[in-house]
């Protein structure tokens, strides 16, 4: 398993997983409320500056954890240029990759533990409906902790097939190994979780 936490040491490492949630959660209205393209370009800057704030190693790194986004955006571009509505394009885009990357800033300052510990907290009061926050935490721990891993697995069945099949490229036939590969990692898994004592709660 792969941890979305940076091993490059940040001021941001230093802050409490807690207080970077809120000021996530705060920052993500205050960008949805952004009404005009034009002002959507200070969010961006913003998370630019943040990035940059950690070295430029740090920020290559995040740069790279936001690969998966461009092929969203360059539909949105290509979208909104068909409708000729660059205005909305552009609010659109500046919404998804601030917000985004500020959600990823989070991730790479924050260990695992400490996130699974503040959403726990926040699931506390659910105990009144006989849920278990503790179980719900580690299920959303166990998300953001391997969607890495099958990004990356998802990456090299790619590879696989183009090296066998180079004048095609991948497609539905990899969906079916991915999801094999996947089903056995979750089986991995839960042999030990429960070697470990089971879910915590």
């Amino acid at each position: 398993m792969l941890s979305l936490t940076s091993e490059i040491p940040t001021p941001f490492h230093r802050v409490p997983a807690g207080a970077k949630l809120a000021l996530l959660a705060a920052a993500s209205v205050a960008i949805f409320a952004i009404p005009s393209p034009a002002l959507m370009a200070l969010p961006v800057i913003l998370a630019a500056l943040l990035y940059l704030a950690c070295g430029l190693r740090f920020a290559r790194q995040g740069l790279r954890a936001l690969r998966p986004l461009w092929p969203f955006l360059l539909l949105l571009t290509v979208w909104h240029g068909f409708t000729q509505d660059w205005g909305n394009g552009m609010l659109l885009g500046g919404r998804l990759l601030s917000t985004v990357a500020l959600a990823n800033l989070v991730t790479m300052t924050t260990r695992l533990e400490a996130m699974i510990a503040v959403m726990a907290r926040l699931l506390a009061p659910l105990r009144v409906f006989g849920v278990k926050p503790g179980r719900i935490a580690f299920a959303i721990g166990l998300v953001l902790r391997l969607t890495p891993t099958l990004l990356d697995r998802g990456r090299q069945l790619g590879l696989a097939w183009r090296a066998r099949a180079r004048r095609r490229r991948p497609g539905w036939q990899i969906v079916l190994p991915l999801c094999l590969t996947a089903l056995d990692d979750a089986d991995h898994i839960a042999d030990a979780v429960k070697a470990r004592g089971g879910i915590p709660d």
